[in-house]
């Protein structure tokens, strides 16, 4: 089955909330769906804030289940040609709820990629009981 897993923050005059609802099965976990709820002031230009939320999501998503490696103290990845993120068909579904209000305008791209690794990793210790604290997620 599925398991949701929240997280929470403030940072960059924005204040954030996601759920991630994911599955784990064979050792796989597999994320499906991102709710966001926003509320980052003043909304100048709603595309550009639904595209940094989906992207960073994706980024974030990313990270989570692709590895970094390291070979004599350097990283080996040097561009996203050789460090892989999700593809569109990969992508989990994402669902927005963004709040407008008179406040200043906020910061989108950062919060959107910070909560996605606790979210996804609090559906998996929901789902199996085992907390995961590092990157990429991995079962033991």
């Amino acid at each position: 089955g599925r398991t949701r897993g929240i997280a929470l923050m403030e940072g960059y005059g924005t204040s954030m909330a996601q759920v991630a609802e994911v599955s784990v099965s064979g050792g796989r976990i597999r994320v499906h769906r991102i709710v966001v709820a926003a509320d980052l002031g003043r909304v100048v230009n709603p595309n550009i804030v639904r595209q940094q939320l989906e992207s960073s999501i994706n980024y974030g998503v990313s990270a989570l289940v692709n590895e970094v490696t390291l070979r004599d103290g350097r990283v080996e990845q040097t561009n996203f040609h050789d460090y892989q993120v999700l593809r569109i068909s990969e992508s989990p579904a994402i669902e927005m709820h963004v709040v407008d209000s008179d406040e200043k305008p906020a910061g989108i791209g950062e919060p959107g990629t910070a909560l996605v690794g606790p979210a996804v990793a609090n559906a998996v210790f929901a789902a199996t009981g085992q907390r995961l604290r590092r990157l990429p997620l991995k079962l033991a």
